[in-house]
């Protein structure tokens, strides 16, 4: 009878993991047909849509580079912002080469929001905007110093650089550009955040850039609640990683890295023309690279333990790049063992 009972108890055990299982392939499907139907859609009008100005921060590199030509290239004009004027130059420069719009520049070194500087600096893209009908803000810059290390191994200045520009400044600049869009009720937000703080449990030796992309999130989210009934779209943007300069580095510590790079990273015009599409649609939290997508789903599947595992791995070796190349720089003989 105790046979017969186990016998019969077996398959209610199949039916619960099978049932599960159909759900997760449901989600699953659900979400990259949701994606792919995007795709295939018609790009929204974002001039039209809008207005006929955008605002970027960190242009004159990597995503935000690919992201400014993809907005120009529909059309808007845009108020490129950024820490290099010879590099603001060259961007509005090619811009305006490639495409008829008309730019403005900002130089504004973010790392110095809350400063007397920095308060310069943002009545003077205040300026720059007034008048404008500014109807797109990306907020792309970011910065990731001081890099793979532990917490009491972190440059307590580049900390605060770090936090001035990844929340602060994000938070500044968007309170800048808001009132403008509240007085034509319509407008879009989209924040550059990271997959690193939503779709990954931990993130070693990174923690306080993963930290502040999980305040750019919820930032994001709320602000998404406040204002879609004042039509204005708010997007937080979570990438995984992209083939920049930065990560292309990473990518050198070891087989994995090469690997995970290969499969898993688009080239920034890539991900700039994707990043672009998904503006106003979708969820306030989004990876808009099918990839991405895709990737975000698989870690989904993965226990935290296994996650927590791999990524302290990684980032040793990203730590061990760091201090080699510190080494180099300051001449230090370099011991392979």
């Amino acid at each position: 009878m105790a046979f017969l009972s186990q016998a019969q108890a077996a398959p209610a055990w199949f039916l619960s993991l099978a049932f599960l299982g159909t759900l997760y392939a449901a989600a699953f499907s659900f979400r990259l047909l949701a994606h792919l139907a995007l795709c295939l859609r018609r790009p929204k009008d974002l001039r039209r849509r809008y207005g006929a100005w955008a605002v970027v921060t960190g242009p004159t590199s990597g995503i935000g580079r690919s992201v400014a030509l993809e907005l120009a290239s529909r059309g808007l004009n845009l108020v490129l912002v950024d820490l290099n004027a010879a590099n603001l130059k060259e961007i509005a420069h090619t811009v305006r080469s490639r495409h008829a719009v008309q730019t403005k520049t900002v130089v504004f070194d973010l790392s110095l929001v809350s400063t007397a500087q920095g308060d310069e600096a943002m009545r003077r893209l205040r300026e720059a905007v007034a008048g404008l009908d500014v109807g797109v803000l990306v907020n792309n810059a970011g910065v990731a110093k001081p890099g793979a290390v532990y917490l009491h191994e972190a440059d307590v200045e580049a900390c605060v650089r770090m936090m001035r520009v990844n929340l602060w400044a994000l938070t500044e600049v968007t309170a800048a550009v808001l009132p403008g869009m509240l007085e034509r009720r319509r407008g879009a937000v989209v924040n550059m955040g990271s997959a690193s703080s939503e779709a990954i449990p931990s993130f070693p030796l990174h923690t306080m850039y993963a930290a502040t992309k999980r305040y750019v999130a919820q930032f994001s989210r709320s602000l998404y609640v406040e204002y879609r009934s004042k039509g204005i779209d708010v997007q937080c943007q979570a990438p995984f990683y992209v083939a920049t300069r930065i990560v292309s580095r990473l990518a050198e510590t070891g087989r994995a890295g090469r690997l995970s790079m290969f499969l898993i990273a688009p080239t920034p015009d890539a991900y700039g023309s994707a990043a672009v599409r998904w503006i106003g649609h979708g969820p306030p939290l989004c990876a808009p690279n099918l990839g991405h997508q895709l990737l975000w789903c698989l870690a989904a599947v993965l226990p935290d333990f296994v996650h927590d595992w791999l990524r302290m791995r990684e980032h040793l070796q990203h730590r061990a790049l760091a201090q080699r190349a510190s080494r180099r720089r300051a001449g230090v003989p370099i011991t392979v063992k």
